[in-house]
């Protein structure tokens, strides 16, 4: 036989002593329980906004506007000029003038095209980072088919986009998408983007070993770096023009100074070069495989940069994969 349910009231009084419990007469505000901050999870990272026009971007405007102006009046009046005295050398002037403009146009389109393809590289790398936090199945097949078209002309990419398009019908989940759309395609130009860099590491560091002259250390880690820049951007994005690789060169800097990768790895800087074979043979080795390090670091910041994919199972390229030759130099123990 079940029983009703009845309501039963506690005693307060008798539960707390002579506490009264009354009502407040002012409202309550109730503030939502902050969760849990999980500490295995990343911290969001802020991001800055974009400013706006500054006096420097004024000033280079107001410039380039300027220096525009007096050539064009400079090229009129020279050609006016021709035209009075002959008018053979007037059109031929023109002539050349013109060529010059049409020259000038072009370079500017290829300007204009590697900016473009370089942001459309960086909105995919950031797309798919978004994807990873929490997206859709449908916008990871939108950003694998986006990588598709991106190498559409590039033979050695072939097979890994047939590979891909077998897979994708099968796949359930944006990180599986990702994690194929990286296995199949971008697997192989992370192989040449590290061969480029290790190449480019043990050059440097041959090259400052025997160089007798530091300035020609610097002038040979310079063009060594921007050639190195311009090899990984071409294999990932196409080859930059002068004001692209100027503009990569930013982002790397930039990237090297959030990571905190200027330093080489004190670690292993302080292994190679204090207790390693080549701090015993003599300083100037020394300091070039210090030189190959640091070239090998930039190469991995360039990779990252201009990489279309944030690293999704693969592993990030440390310096032991791409300069483990240079790592190697140390000598044993010392025998009495």
């Amino acid at each position: 036989m079940s029983k009703a349910p009845r309501a039963v009231r506690l005693d307060t009084s008798a539960a707390h002593g002579e506490v009264e419990l009354t009502p407040l007469d002012r409202d309550i505000a109730i503030l939502p329980e902050s969760e849990p901050v999980d500490p295995t999870e990343p911290a969001a990272v802020p991001v800055k906004p974009r400013r706006g026009w500054s006096w420097g971007t004024l000033f280079v405007a107001g410039l380039s506007g300027f220096l525009t102006l007096s050539i064009g009046v400079w090229i009129e009046r020279t050609v006016t000029s021709l035209m009075n005295e002959s008018p053979v050398l007037g059109y031929a002037a023109l002539a050349f003038a013109a060529v010059a403009a049409l020259a000038l146009l072009v370079m500017l389109a290829k300007v204009l095209r590697d900016i473009l393809r370089e942001r459309r590289v960086e909105a995919l790398r950031e797309r798919a980072t978004t994807v990873l936090a929490g997206g859709s199945l449908d916008e990871a097949k939108d950003i694998a088919g986006e990588l598709k078209r991106l190498y559409a002309s590039r033979p050695e990419t072939a097979k890994g986009r047939a590979e891909l398009d077998d897979s994708l019908p099968q796949l359930f989940a944006p990180r599986d998408v990702l994690a194929v759309a990286e296995r199949s395609v971008i697997a192989p130009l992370d192989a040449a983007a590290q061969a480029q860099i290790a190449s480019a590491a043990r050059r440097v560091s041959l090259v400052t070993a025997v160089s007798p002259r530091a300035l020609i250390d610097v002038v040979f880690v310079l063009v060594a770096c921007a050639r190195l820049l311009r090899a990984i951007a071409g294999i990932y994005a196409g080859r930059p023009g002068a004001l692209g690789l100027l503009r990569l060169a930013r982002q790397v800097m930039g990237h090297l100074v959030v990571t905190g990768g200027v330093a080489a790895g004190d670690a292993l800087v302080q292994q190679v070069i204090g207790q390693g074979l080549a701090a015993r043979l003599s300083a100037k080795l020394g300091e070039g495989v210090l030189n190959g390090l640091l070239t090998a670091r930039i190469g991995l910041a360039t990779l990252a940069v201009c990489r279309p994919l944030p690293f999704v199972e693969v592993e990030p390229p440390t310096l032991s994969d791409v300069a483990g030759d240079l790592a190697s130099w140390r000598g044993g123990s010392e025998t009495p």
